[in-house]
């Protein structure tokens, strides 16, 4: 009997391929809000990881929660989603009007489709809703204090974070996400 090859997904990949051995894809061909874009390429739990960075932001938080419940039925049990999006509790004014709905200016900016910015719980909810278990890898808090919790890059590595963004350096942070496992009970 041989052995089931795992599938990982990144979704939104931006024709970035920073994950070795993960399928990349982009939203024209396998859109999170289209259920026959996911059946035409995967069979209900079939998939351990879906790796979204910087994407969930271009959905609104209805959309968010379809776009989790699509790929919950698509994770095996203990699969999960690692989701990076910009944080809306990173206390830095230049950060925040970059990255707000709408973007800064210029339609053609990567943040002028950014329809929500999370915070650390608006996030968990959406994910919680479509019933995923949510464990927080990295995100501001109320009062705008950074939380870090270790995570393994090989389980689906995020460049905008703590440790792997350039701008990051010397203990300052200069450019954060909010980084959760949606984990699939």
């Amino acid at each position: 009997m041989g052995l089931t090859q795992e599938l990982r997904v990144v979704v939104g990949a931006g024709g970035i391929n920073n994950n070795e051995g993960w399928i990349h894809t982009q939203e024209e061909e396998l859109n999170l809000l289209n259920k026959n874009d996911w059946n035409l390429r995967f069979s209900p739990e079939s998939i351990i990881a879906i790796l979204a960075e910087h994407v969930w932001e271009h959905l609104t938080y209805e959309e968010g929660v379809q776009a989790a419940e699509n790929c919950y039925e698509f994770l095996m049990p203990g699969g999960y989603i690692r989701c990076a999006v910009p944080d809306g509790l990173f206390p830095n004014e230049e950060y925040q009007n970059t990255v707000k709905i709408e973007g800064p200016g210029p339609k053609d900016h990567p943040a002028a489709s950014h329809k929500i910015v999370h915070s650390y719980k608006t996030l968990t909810t959406m994910f919680e809703s479509a019933g995923f278990q949510v464990q927080l890898l990295e995100y501001c808090d109320e009062n705008g204090e950074f939380h870090y919790n270790h995570w393994d890059e090989r389980k689906g590595f995020i460049y905008r974070s703590k440790r792997f963004d350039h701008r990051n350096q010397n203990g300052h942070l200069g450019f954060v996400s909010l980084i959760v496992d949606a984990i699939k009970p």
